[in-house]
């Protein structure tokens, strides 16, 4: 029986890189040679994007189908016979599911690859929302919901993994924005007018609303959201088949195969697996929580901004179609002002990596040596203002004196600044710690995140109800405000946190 604590399996694991028998090194300088066209990273531009583009449709189809069902949501209280806010269920615990999903396919992924992740997670996420659509039970819907979830959560996880198999890491904001944009763009949310008719329900998406929203809302049945949401997945499925493997571990262990040399990282014996698995990939997200300022302050931050777009998607239809009597396609069209926020937040962060970033790390020196990982923060510093800034402009501009194109501008910098801090946080903690712990970090800001946003959509409607739209949203925008001096306190005070912290590079 082993005798090795869980620390001693992480060094293990830390020091197998440098344990090479010499076969296997000359493998791994082969494998890292420019000219080797084997190794994801000298893949052609093309040929990343090939890889890159379908995975982030495959995160916008799951993180879509979160709340496609919302337009549903009366009908089902209906054909159920259960309370409003228990028909909200089948939205919530889907996006409970896609908090637990990640922590089961990280490891795979680690082991067996990204490939397998896709591939094979993404007919069970289809086959899991068949069912909720096919339930004739309530307790049925929401077990399928929840099992889709978690079936289809892997792709949120793993994307990140993908494009750090193909990018170095000072290369990776620029595919890691068009990835991270998913999680924003997917969300959808509705709100059934009772004045305009037991009839009407509304299919609300950032970006994709006029398209799937005009869809769907033709039909009272719950079921059809089910069905769009298995068209718009299928789709994403279809693009990721022809992908290959990208995973660095995994791709070297087939190579040694191929050559008949012993693998150059030595795999762990089945019981030290199980004690890695609990110890670094479930306990250490919950640990660094409890003891990592940065992990912990931007997992709340960045929980908070999430579960405020819930509550965004509130209160648009809420407003637009209680105040002005806006038709079911002009309330889609509101959504517009929130993904062209999404898309300038994307660009924005592209831009600051191209003309701020990657010339610090060209010119190097004590900058990039002390504050390396600070850097990242730039465009977050910039996007947290804009957070209250688009809040604020909302709540102000809830009247009807006021034209409606006013409020709908308010969109766009919202999403702008939610988009740009998410981006800049997941870079920093990538950087501070690293590619194992730096995984980690990200499963405790995602757990975080989802379990907080599958929580806002039971109390949004109320909050609305109760303090109006105004104070609402400007109840949201003081609590933005508090946390805005986040990115700006760990520019200045980051290099002394992480001389504290045990798990920082």
């Amino acid at each position: 029986m082993s005798s090795k604590k869980p620390a001693d399996i992480e060094v293990q694991v830390r020091e197998s890189d440098s344990r090479d028998t010499p076969d296997s090194k000359t493998l791994i300088e082969d494998w890292d040679a420019p000219h080797n066209t084997e190794n994801p990273r000298n893949w052609s531009a093309f040929k990343k994007a090939r890889h890159i583009i379908p995975v982030a449709l495959l995160c916008l189809s799951v993180t879509a189908g979160s709340s496609m069902i919302t337009p549903g949501t009366f009908a089902i209280a209906y054909k159920f016979q259960v309370s409003h806010t228990a028909a909200l269920l089948p939205l919530s615990l889907f996006v409970l599911g896609l908090a637990m999903g990640p922590m089961l396919a990280a490891p795979i992924s680690e082991t067996r690859g990204r490939s397998i992740v896709y591939k094979a997670s993404m007919p069970l996420y289809m086959l899991f929302i068949l069912g909720a659509g096919l339930s004739e039970s309530f307790a049925g819907l929401l077990v399928c919901r929840f099992l889709a979830a978690m079936s289809g959560a892997p792709c949120l996880a793993v994307g990140a993994g993908t494009v750090a198999d193909l990018f170095e890491p000072t290369r990776m904001a620029a595919p890691g924005a068009i990835v991270v944009m998913a999680p924003f763009l997917g969300p959808c949310k509705y709100y059934d007018n009772p004045q305009a008719g037991s009839n009407v329900n509304k299919l609300l998406l950032a970006g994709l609303g006029p398209v799937i929203g005009g869809f769907s809302a033709t039909y009272t049945e719950y079921r059809w959201t089910q069905w769009s949401t298995i068209f718009l997945a299928l789709f994403a499925y279809i693009l990721v088949l022809p992908t290959q493997e990208t995973h660095r571990k995994v791709l070297l262990k087939r190579k040694a195969q191929q050559l008949n040399l012993p693998p150059p990282e030595p795999e762990l014996a089945p019981k030290e697996a199980v004690k890695m698995l609990l110890t670094i990939v479930l306990i250490r997200p919950i640990r660094m929580l409890a003891s990592e300022p940065i992990v912990l302050l931007y997992s709340i931050y960045n929980a908070f901004t999430f579960s405020v777009l819930f509550a965004f998607f509130e209160a648009y239809p809420y407003y637009f179609m209680g105040e002005y009597g806006f038709e079911i396609w002009q309330s889609g069209l509101t959504f517009l002002g929130v993904g062209l926020g999404v898309l300038l937040g994307a660009v924005g962060a592209i831009l600051v990596d191209l003309l701020v970033y990657q010339k610090i790390v060209r010119e190097g020196g004590d900058r990039i040596k002390n504050k390396g990982p600070e850097q990242r923060l730039y465009i977050g510093m910039i996007g947290d203002l804009f957070l209250p800034i688009g809040l604020v402009w909302f709540a102000l501009s809830a009247k009807t004196s006021i034209h409606w194109i006013v409020p709908v501008l308010a969109g766009v910098p919202f999403a702008f600044g939610n988009v740009t801090v998410f981006i800049s946080a997941a870079l920093y903690m990538l950087d501070v710690y690293g590619p194992l712990s730096g995984a980690s970090a990200m499963a405790a800001n995602g757990l975080m995140r989802y379990t907080m946003g599958a929580a806002f959509p039971l109390f949004t409607v109320q909050m609305y109800e109760k303090l109006g739209v105004k104070w609402a949203t400007l109840l949201l925008a003081f609590v933005c405000m508090l946390m805005v001096p986040i990115p700006w306190v760990f520019y200045k005070f980051g290099p002394g946190i992480r001389k504290k912290s045990a798990l920082a590079q």
